[in-house]
């Protein structure tokens, strides 16, 4: 079998136990940002993987979602974030970079602005891997979204003390954590991502993919000390900060996680950005 894999920190706690060989995988892992992963699923390149929760209902008569596997923040999840140098309400008519890389976090971010700040702005495709000062600053905007290592990394670089030793856009006074923002308005956890099968894909191949996928999960939760010290030395963030982020994530779908999706599910069937939003799973053996 194919299987996707994204190759942000974020995706180290499902996947450190395979790439260590402490659990093994009867599969090729293919390396891609959302949008490449979401893209071979859809064209059937691909047989199992992580993609985007809004490509799930985009087409969810292609997918089956696999139990109890997310990518999922509960509050913060300080790995996708809007910069900007005003604050969001004031952004009507302004240009703001969004990510090329991940359908979930723009749609989202369209449904903040629509229904929590009520601005209309002039949202400009861009790319989201940039964490160096001269990229960001260099396409004229007021507001950028950046996710996966870069957000993290730039988000560090913007909150360091004055005299830190790290170059960083001084006009940028305003960050706003989609998963916090989603949080407030919401009350909810958000899911970001989802681990999906092909309805074609053999079944005991996906479930027996899905099986690993899970105990190397569970590996990696009881290891994040040493998944935070690969992150760090992976970025150049800091190991503590790798270590809270990573701890203040969930790889789960518990019922509070599939209330946050089938919320947001529902928002995006409403305003017609997706047909539908059920919910269909990989059965049991």
């Amino acid at each position: 079998m194919r299987i996707g894999r994204i190759p942000y920190i974020n995706c180290y706690p499902v996947y450190g136990a395979i790439d260590r060989g402490i659990v093994p995988l009867d599969g090729e892992l293919v390396d891609g940002v959302p949008t490449v992963l979401n893209r071979g699923m859809r064209d059937g390149t691909l047989d199992v993987s992580v993609i985007s929760a809004v490509e799930y209902a985009a087409d969810a008569s292609r997918y089956l979602l696999l139990p109890d596997l997310g990518i999922t923040s509960d509050g913060p999840v300080r790995s996708v974030v809007m910069f900007s140098k005003r604050p969001a309400e004031a952004l009507s008519g302004q240009r703001v970079l969004v990510s090329r890389s991940s359908m979930t976090s723009v749609a989202l971010l369209e449904l903040l602005f629509e229904h929590v700040w009520h601005a209309t702005p002039q949202f400009v495709p861009a790319d989201a891997e940039m964490s160096d000062v001269e990229s960001f600053e260099r396409d004229p905007h007021e507001a950028r979204l950046v996710i996966g290592d870069a957000a993290l990394l730039l988000h560090t670089r913007l909150h360091a003390p004055g005299d830190a030793p790290l170059a960083r856009p001084s006009d940028y006074q305003h960050a706003y954590d989609l998963g916090a923002e989603w949080k407030r308005w919401t009350g909810l956890p958000f899911v970001f991502a989802v681990w999906v099968a092909q309805r074609t894909a053999d079944v005991q191949q996906a479930l027996a993919a899905h099986g690993r996928l899970i105990t190397s999960r569970d590996w990696g939760l009881a290891h994040l000390d040493t998944l935070a010290a690969q992150a760090s030395l992976a970025t150049g963030v800091a190991r503590s900060v790798c270590l809270e982020y990573l701890s203040g994530l969930d790889y789960r779908l518990s019922y509070s996680h599939l209330a946050g999706l089938t919320e947001f599910f529902r928002r995006l069937v409403a305003a017609g950005r997706v047909p539908d939003g059920s919910l269909r799973f990989l059965p049991a053996a």
